[in-house]
C-alpha cells in the first residue's frame, strides 16, 4: 500500500461531503436532522451520566465535545457520537474505585488506544468479533443498567448503590420498605408516556416528552421526589471548560484493563453503528478513520471533563431518518445541545430522577435484544456456551473479565471446530459407507489407490494445517504394518498453513528420514508454498520432494521406489 492510499483511509467524510458540493438545501436538511437528534440526545446524555455515577452535566459535555469531534473527523457521513449505555457498568466501577480523575485517565488511555488501533489499520478486524460475545455482553449490560435504576425508580432511601450485582439487590431488599409512592408514580408515568408515544406517535421525541410531563406533574402536585437539582444542584449554564484535572498517573497499570475495555467497547460499537448506517444509506464508511476519530473524541471529552464516548446506533438511525445529508448534521447536533444547556440549565433542576430512571429502563429493554438472545440460544453448543458465559460474567462479575473470557472461549471453540474440520485420510472410504459400490467418489478413490506403485502410500490433508490440527500428522507413519518406501502427502486441499503446521511437517520429514522413507509433497497452494519457503522447508534430494500434481507425484514415487528395493 502506498503512502497516499494509507493516508486516504483517514480523510474525514466531512471533507468528502463538502468536496462533492454543499449548499443551502443540504445545510437545511442537516440542521433539521441535527435538531431532531439533539432533542433525543438531551435526556439520554443526562440519564446515562447519572447512571454512570457522574453528574448530568458530564453527559452533556460528552455529547457536545465528543459528538462534534466524531462527526467532524470521522469516517462515516451520518455517525452520531456521545455517551452510550454500553459504558455505564465500567464507568460506574472506575469512578467508585478510582474517582473521577481515574476515569479521566481511563478515557485518555482508551482514546490513545483507539488512535493507535486506527493507525495500525485494525478497524477491519472488528468485523471478526464473535456475535455471541457481542450479544452476551450487550444483554449483560442491559441487565446491569436495569438493576442500577431500581433505587431511583422506587425512590429507595439508601446510600450509595453497590457496584456488585448480588450486593446491589441485597441492599435493595433491605431498603424496600422505604420506597416512595411519588417516585413509583413518576416512574410509571414516564414509562407509560414513552410506550404510548412509541405506539401512537413513533416519530415524536418520547424521552424528552416523558421528562417534560413528569417534571410538570412533579411541580404541579408538589410530589416529594428527588430531582436533578436536589441531588446535583444547578447545572452549569456556561461553555465546557478545557482543564487538566488531577489524574492518578501512579495507578496507570491498575487502570489499563478498564481502559482497554472502554477502547474495545468504543471501537466495536462505533463500527457496528457505522455498518448499520451504511445499510440504511447505501454508503460506505472508513473504519480505520472512524477509529482514529473516536480516539480523538475520547481524548477531547476527557480534557473537557466528559465521559467515554462512541457511535450511538439509535441516535445515528434517528439522524438518518431525519434526513441527514452529511457530517454537518452531527456537528450541528452538538451545537444545539450546547444551546440547550446554556438556555435550559436553570429549568433542568426540576427534572425528577424517577423520570430519568424510566428513560434508562426503556434503554435497557431496547439494549437487551431479547429476541436475538433467545435466537442465539438455538445455535450450536459452542456459541451457546460463549453467549451464556459472557452474559453471566458481565452481570455477576465484571465487564472487562467477561469480554476477555468470552473472546478466549470463542477462540478456543473456533480452534476446536477448525481442527475437527481438518481431515487426514488415505483417500479410500470403507465399503460400509457405500455397500452397493455406486458412489462415484469412492470408485475414483479406489482407482487412484490401485494406481499406486508397490511400496508407495498416500495420505491427503483437507483443510487448514494450523496449530489446532498440526498434531494430526504425528502418528501417520505408525498406521502402516510395514513402512512404505515412498510416502505421498497430498496438500491440494490445504488453503493455509502456520508455523505449527510447518513444524509438524518438519517432524514428519525427520521421521521419514530416520526410517528411510522418501517424502513427496504434492499440490501445494500459494500460501502454504510461500510459508514453507520462508521457513526454509524446501526440497531435499532423496528425502523431501515437491511436485505440482498427484500425477507427477505418482511418476516420481515409482522412480524412487525402484531405486530403493525392499
Amino acid at each position: 500500500m502506498s503512502a497516499r492510499q494509507y493516508l486516504l483511509q483517514f480523510v474525514p467524510k466531512l471533507h468528502t461531503a463538502l468536496r462533492e458540493g454543499y449548499g443551502w438545501r443540504e445545510l437545511r436538511a442537516d440542521a433539521i436532522a441535527g435538531l431532531t437528534v439533539a432533542i433525543v440526545a438531551l435526556p439520554l446524555a443526562m440519564a446515562l451520566a447519572i447512571a454512570s455515577g457522574a453528574g448530568p452535566e458530564k453527559g452533556l459535555y460528552t455529547a457536545i465535545v465528543a459528538g462534534f469531534l466524531v462527526s467532524a473527523l470521522g469516517g462515516s457521513r451520518v455517525q452520531i457520537g456521545g455517551p452510550t449505555a454500553a459504558f455505564v457498568p465500567v464507568v460506574f466501577v472506575v469512578i467508585q474505585q478510582f474517582g473521577f480523575g481515574g476515569l479521566i485517565l481511563c478515557t485518555l488511555l482508551a482514546g490513545l488506544m483507539l488512535i493507535g488501533a486506527g493507525l495500525l489499520r485494525l478497524g477491519t478486524l472488528m468485523k471478526y468479533m464473535p456475535q455471541p460475545v457481542i450479544t452476551g455482553f450487550t444483554a449483560g449490560i442491559a441487565v446491569s443498567i436495569f438493576s442500577s435504576q431500581i433505587k431511583d425508580a422506587l425512590g429507595l432511601q439508601m446510600g450509595t448503590v453497590p457496584a456488585e450485582f448480588l450486593a446491589r439487590w441485597s441492599a435493595y431488599a433491605q431498603h424496600l420498605a422505604s420506597a416512595q409512592p411519588a417516585a413509583i408514580a413518576l416512574t410509571v408515568l414516564g414509562l407509560a408516556v414513552i410506550v404510548l408515544l412509541r405506539w401512537r406517535k413513533p416519530k415524536w421525541p418520547g424521552f424528552l416528552i416523558a421528562l417534560l410531563v413528569c417534571s410538570g406533574a412533579s411541580v404541579a402536585f408538589g410530589l416529594p421526589a428527588e430531582t436533578i437539582g436536589s441531588r446535583f444542584g444547578d447545572l452549569p449554564s456556561a461553555l465546557p471548560v478545557f482543564e487538566f484535572p488531577h489524574i492518578p498517573f501512579e495507578r496507570t497499570l491498575e487502570l489499563l484493563p478498564s481502559s482497554f475495555t472502554i477502547a474495545f467497547l468504543a471501537g466495536v460499537e462505533s463500527l457496528l453503528s457505522a455498518v448499520v448506517a451504511d445499510g440504511m444509506t447505501g454508503g460506505r464508511h472508513r473504519s480505520n478513520g472512524e477509529l482514529v476519530a473516536q480516539g480523538v473524541a475520547n481524548v477531547g471529552s476527557a480534557l473537557f471533563g466528559g465521559l467515554p464516548a462512541t457511535g450511538a446506533i439509535a441516535r445515528t438511525a434517528t439522524n438518518i431518518r431525519a434526513g441527514a445529508r452529511s457530517p454537518v448534521a452531527g456537528m450541528l447536533h452538538a451545537v444545539f445541545l450546547l444551546a440547550f444547556m446554556l438556555l435550559l440549565a436553570p429549568s433542568m433542576r426540576y427534572v425528577p430522577l424517577p423520570a430519568l430512571a424510566a428513560v434508562l429502563l426503556v434503554v435497557a429493554w431496547n439494549m437487551s435484544e431479547y429476541q436475538h438472545f433467545r435466537h442465539t440460544l438455538s445455535a450450536p453448543w459452542g456459541d451457546r456456551l460463549v453467549l451464556l458465559l459472557t452474559f453471566l460474567l458481565t452481570v455477576f462479575f465484571d465487564l472487562t473479565i467477561a469480554i476477555e473470557v468470552g473472546l478466549i472461549a470463542a477462540t478456543l471453540i473456533f480452534m476446536h471446530r477448525m481442527a475437527e474440520s481438518v481431515e487426514i485420510s488415505s483417500g479410500v472410504r470403507s465399503s460400509d459407507d457405500d455397500p452397493d459400490g455406486g458412489d462415484p467418489a469412492r470408485r475414483a478413490d479406489e482407482e487412484q489407490r490401485n494406481r499406486l506403485p508397490a511400496g508407495v502410500e498416500v495420505y491427503q490433508i483437507s483443510g487448514p494445517l494450523f496449530f489446532g490440527a498440526a498434531n494430526r500428522l504425528d502418528n501417520l507413519l505408525d498406521q502402516f504394518f510395514e513402512p512404505p518406501k515412498v510416502f505421498i502427502l497430498r496438500m491440494r486441499l490445504v488453503p493455509m498453513i502456520d508455523a505449527s503446521g510447518v513444524h509438524a511437517m518438519e517432524n514428519l520429514a525427520r521421521r521419514c528420514r530416520r526410517r528411510g522413507i522418501a517424502l513427496i509433497v504434492s499440490g501445494l497452494q500459494p500460501q502454504p508454498n510461500r510459508v514453507l519457503a520462508d521457513m526454509d522447508f524446501g526440497e531435499r534430494p532423496g528425502q523431501v520432494h515437491f511436485v505440482s500434481s498427484f500425477e507427477r507425484a505418482l511418476k516420481l514415487a515409482a522412480s524412487l521406489a525402484e531405486k530403493h528395493p525392499a
